[in-house]
């Protein structure tokens, strides 16, 4: 009897190991496949200059202004330099360095912050790998004039989706 078992524990364990949901199978493609173009291939242009700055930054402080929200609101270059930068009265000390943070995000990754959010939402926290500066966090937008990257702006101090909306106000005038 003792052997039976034991041939039946052997037969299972062999039947278990070449079993197909054990068995290595090819790696899954990514969701979606692999796209034949890259994603976000904006080409870069000559960085925002202090004079459109500051009317992209007054877009978004009037934005802000209409809903009663105290903001920080920064302006970038296409290196995720800092151009221009504003606290407005009472606003959240924390947020300046945030709202800079999420411009240099849209501007070295060429694309809105809310994206990372959405992927650190959706359970792919691998994005905290990309860069110990990334701000996943709405409230970024990348400022694309004639098709070229030319630099980012980013707001902090409230909600995301008031920063977001705050941010897309300045963000808008450029075309």
């Amino acid at each position: 009897m003792r052997s039976m078992t034991s041939l039946v524990l052997v037969a299972c364990a062999a039947a278990a190991i070449s079993s197909p949901a054990l068995a290595q199978s090819p790696a899954t493609p990514p969701a979606g496949g692999t796209p034949d173009k890259i994603p976000f291939d904006i080409p870069y242009g000559t960085s925002i200059g202090l004079d459109h700055a500051k009317q992209l930054l007054a877009a978004a402080e009037a934005e802000a202004k209409k809903h009663n929200w105290k903001m920080n609101i920064a302006v970038v270059d296409t290196n995720g330099e800092p151009v221009l930068f504003e606290r407005m009265e009472g606003a959240q000390i924390a947020s300046g360095a945030i709202s800079i943070g999420k411009a240099r995000t849209a501007a070295r990754f060429r694309r809105e912050t809310r994206l990372f959010y959405n992927a650190m939402e959706t359970g792919h926290h691998y994005v905290t790998s990309l860069d110990p500066t990334l701000i996943a966090s709405p409230g970024g937008f990348p400022l694309v004039e004639g098709g070229k990257l030319i630099g980012a702006i980013g707001c902090s101090g409230g909600t995301g989706d008031q920063d977001a909306a705050t941010c897309k106000a300045g963000a808008d005038l450029v075309k």
